[in-house]
């Protein structure tokens, strides 16, 4: 039975960290999905600071609306593309981005930032 509960018990740690990207923190979690996607050649930097901002920002379902978290994502992506490049992913930025952006969308939707 002791087995059992120590089984289920890790189970659920490892769902609470796989299950939520952001847990880890948007600069980590950032620059590893980024360096991951852009490994293909076929994927732009654009395209994986979309992917990666999405993965890594992901919203609060109890705090988010989805007014604002399109928002916010609408906000940091076209600075994201204009600093990150395939070599350098600039997570700190990124994720000054991200947090600039969600309290400009708090005020707009008048939501919690996340």
């Amino acid at each position: 039975m002791e087995k059992v509960k120590s089984v289920f018990v890790v189970c659920l740690v490892l769902a609470l960290f796989l299950g939520q990207p952001s847990a880890i923190g948007m600069k980590p979690c950032f620059k590893r999905c980024y360096f991951r996607c852009v490994i293909d050649p076929r994927r732009s930097a654009a395209e994986c600071c979309a992917k990666c901002m999405k993965h890594c920002a992901p919203p609060s379902s109890d705090s988010l609306k989805d007014a604002q978290y399109s928002c916010i994502l609408g906000c940091a992506y076209p600075s994201c593309i204009a600093f990150s490049s395939k070599d350098e992913p600039r997570e700190e930025k990124v994720a000054g981005l991200v947090d600039s952006c969600s309290e400009r969308c708090t005020k707009h939707h008048g939501e919690p930032a996340i």
